[in-house]
């Protein structure tokens, strides 16, 4: 789980990102948090809150699979319950991490619960809008949309974030620290950029996975043997993801440093280009986003 938080913040045209950092005690974080669904994500948010210092009695879940439940009671303790109407009512923030296909059913279970106890809602879910979510829950709530995405089970994450007009400020702050329990987050103004944020950054673990599997792969072909392929494409991406987080340097000016003029990596670059590298990843993102969008509208 993540250590000490660090807080920083970067301001740049249209987002907000801020490093790793813990909610504030402010009155909409004062009240217990309700998981609603405790999942890997789940897990990793709660983790990264409690090594942030939260009092793990303001944490409950609902999780409906014994096994899980249980294991989050001896690894955390903190309270679980089998259905949300138990882990809902008394708590202010909500925070949902079900499968995009139940939601629609969970938030309607709970619209009656939602419209007295008027709780800031954080949705982890992907493909579901604020829009529906408010809708299914009754109307009239603060919606934060989050996509957060898989290295925030190391907390090493990013996280994109959406507020609907009814947040406020202390609940804009309240749920950035939440999910900075996990990594970074991004703050992004307009709710249909989401989908692109899900294509970069939530799929792009996969792409970096896919890299990997192909560099490793031509590796052993070249006469590698298997581990030191995988040893070899393993730390190269980690250090090239390294500089590329330590650098205030652009990618391109990166890569044009480590590209000698008639070099070994001049050869593979001009390879890469030749096969449309950069046309093949703007296709595969943007394929990516028109796919987010669908499953927002299959949902509705």
């Amino acid at each position: 789980m993540p250590g000490a938080p660090l807080r920083a913040r970067v301001w740049i045209p249209n987002i907000h990102v801020r490093a790793m950092t813990v909610p504030s005690a402010s009155a909409s974080s004062s009240s217990p948090i309700a998981f609603i669904g405790g999942g890997n994500m789940a897990r990793s948010l709660i983790g990264g809150l409690l090594s942030g210092g939260i009092d793990r009695t303001r944490i409950r879940v609902a999780e409906p699979d014994a096994r899980t439940r249980a294991g989050l009671a001896g690894d955390f303790g903190v309270a679980c319950y089998a259905g949300a109407d138990e882990a809902a009512p008394e708590a202010g923030t909500w925070v949902f991490a079900v499968k995009p296909q139940v939601m629609r059913q969970v938030c309607e279970s709970l619209a009656p619960v939602a419209q007295s106890r008027r709780p800031l809602v954080v949705s982890i879910a992907a493909g579901i809008t604020s829009t529906q979510l408010e809708r299914w829950l009754g109307g009239g709530l603060a919606v934060v949309r989050a996509m957060p995405n898989t290295p925030a089970l190391l907390g090493a994450g990013i996280t994109g974030l959406f507020a609907n007009a009814r947040v406020d400020a202390a609940g804009r702050e309240h749920a950035a620290g939440l999910l900075e329990s996990a990594g970074q987050t991004v703050w992004i103004a307009e709710e249909p950029l989401m989908d692109a944020v899900t294509a970069t950054s939530g799929s792009g673990p996969a792409y970096v996975f896919l890299l990997a599997e192909a560099m490793e792969d031509a590796a052993i072909a070249q006469g590698l043997p298997p581990d030191a392929a995988r040893v070899l494409a393993q730390q190269t991406i980690l250090g090239a993801a390294r500089m590329l987080t330590a650098s205030s340097e652009p990618p391109a000016e990166l890569r044009r440093r480590v590209t000698s003029p008639n070099g070994t990596t001049q050869a593979a670059i001009e390879v890469l280009q030749a096969g449309g590298f950069d046309a093949l990843v703007a296709r595969a993102i943007a394929a990516a986003t028109r796919r987010g969008a669908e499953l927002a509208a299959a949902n509705d």
